[in-house]
C-alpha cells in the first residue's frame, strides 16, 4: 500500500515510517521538522530502510497545495505529525491548537476531497486524565484534579470523590470517559473527535492509537515538551542527578518506540469500521522513580533525586489494559521494560 506518514521525520514517526517500509508499503513522508520535536538534529532529506528509500517532503501540512501534491494515490495516512508533552504553560495553546487540531482538520478535510478512506491516528493516553481508580466501598470511581494545596503537602494520591477514602489503581480501559487535564491532552481529544467526525460523514476508517509513556531511540533532548525519560537521559549526560517530582511512585505505562512502531504497522495493514480507539502500551505498571533508578544505573550516573512537587496538570497513576489491542490488532509490546531502559542509556537521541 502507499502510506502517507506524517511527522514521519520525528520520534515515533520515523519508525513506523521505516518499519512500514520493510514491510514493503511505499512511504512518503511530510514532516515541518517543529524545534520542539527534533531538538537540534534536522532530518535528511530521504532515510534509508530495508534497502529502500522514502522521500521526505520538507512542509507543514497547511500550507497551500501541500497535501494536494501528496495525497494522491495514498490509501492510508498513519498521522504522527503533532505538538507533543506537557508543554511550558497556557501560553503554549494556540501553538497546539495549530499544529494538532487545525493541522489534523486541515488533513482530514484533503483525505475527503481526494478520497483517502483510512487514518491512523496517534492519539496519546493523556485523554484519560487520571487513570483508573477502585474505591474498596464504592467500586470504581473516577477523581478529579488533585488539588494544589494537597500536593504542596506531598499528600499526592487521589481520594475517592464519594468518601475520601484511599483508592487502588487499576489498568484504564478504552471504555473510560476521556478527561484531560493539561492543554495538550485537549488538543489530543480535539484530534480524535474530529476524525471521528470525519469518519462518520465520510464513511472513512481510523484507528485512534493512545500511545502512553513512549521511550526509545531518538527521543528529543533538552527541550521541554520532550518525555520524562528524554530529560532524565539529558541530566544524566549532564553528570546531574534525574529529579524526580512527587514521591517517585506514580504509576506509568512505559512502552517501546519500536512496539509502537508495530502498533501502527498492524493498524495500517488490518481493516477496520468507523473509529476505533485502541491503547498501545505494555500493561504493566511501573513508577517514575523506577525508570529513573534503571537508567541511572545503566548509564553509571548519579542517583535520582526526589525532590517533591508536581506540575499544574500531572496525574497520578495511568496503566493501560492491553487486551482490546491484542483482540482487534494482534499487538503485544516485545521489548521488557529493564531491557528497553538499558538500552536506553546510550540510545542516540536528537
Amino acid at each position: 500500500m502507499r502510506v502517507l506518514v506524517t511527522g514521519g521525520a520525528g520520534f515515533i514517526g520515523s519508525h513506523v515510517a521505516e518499519l512500514l517500509t520493510e514491510r514493503g508499503h511505499d512511504v512518503l513522508v511530510v514532516d515541518a521538522l517543529l524545534p520542539a520535536a527534533h531538538g537540534g538534529e534536522a532530518a535528511n532529506a530521504s532515510e534509508a530502510a530495508g534497502g529502500r528509500t522514502y522521500e521526505i517532503v520538507l512542509a507543514r501540512l497547511q500550507e497551500p497545495g501541500v497535501l494536494a501534491s501528496v495525497l494522491p494515490g495514498v490509501d492510508v495516512v498513519c498521522h504522527q505529525a503533532a505538538m507533543v508533552g506537557h508543554g511550558v504553560d497556557p501560553s503554549d495553546a494556540p501553538s497546539y491548537a495549530e499544529h494538532n487540531d487545525y493541522a489534523t482538520a486541515y488533513l482530514l478535510a484533503a483525505m475527503h476531497e481526494h478520497g483517502v478512506r483510512q487514518l491512523v491516528l496517534a492519539s496519546s493516553m493523556v485523554v484519560y486524565g487520571e487513570g483508573a481508580y477502585r474505591c474498596a466501598d464504592h467500586g470504581p470511581v473516577r477523581p478529579g484534579p488533585r488539588r494544589k494545596e494537597d500536593l504542596d503537602a506531598g499528600r499526592y494520591e487521589p481520594p475517592c470523590p464519594s468518601c475520601g477514602a484511599a483508592l487502588e489503581p487499576e489498568l484504564v480501559s478504552e471504555l473510560a470517559a476521556a478527561d484531560p487535564r493539561s492543554t495538550y491532552a485537549a488538543s489530543k481529544l480535539a484530534q480524535e473527535n474530529y476524525a471521528a467526525a470525519w469518519a462518520r460523514q465520510s464513511g472513512g476508517a481510523v484507528w485512534a492509537l493512545r500511545y502512553h509513556n513512549v521511550y526509545g531511540p531518538r527521543m528529543p533532548r533538552d527541550t521541554p515538551y520532550s518525555g520524562v525519560a528524554a530529560m532524565f537521559r539529558s541530566a544524566l549526560a549532564r553528570g546531574e542527578a534525574p529529579r524526580v517530582l512527587e514521591d517517585g511512585r506514580q504509576r506509568r505505562d512505559f512502552v517501546h518506540v519500536r512496539d509502537v512502531a508495530l502498533a501502527n504497522a498492524l493498524a495500517v495493514e488490518t481493516k477496520v469500521r468507523g473509529f476505533q480507539a485502541v491503547n498501545v502500551c505494555s500493561g504493566e505498571p511501573h513508577t517514575i522513580g523506577d525508570l529513573a533508578e534503571t537508567l541511572a544505573k545503566a548509564a553509571g550516573g548519579p542517583a535520582p533525586r526526589v525532590v517533591g512537587g508536581a506540575r499544574p496538570g500531572d496525574v497520578r497513576h495511568v496503566v493501560a489494559d492491553p487486551a482490546k489491542a491484542g483482540a482487534v490488532l494482534g499487538f503485544r509490546a516485545r521489548t521488557a521494560f529493564a531491557d528497553g531502559v538499558r538500552a536506553f542509556a546510550t540510545d542516540p537521541l536528537r
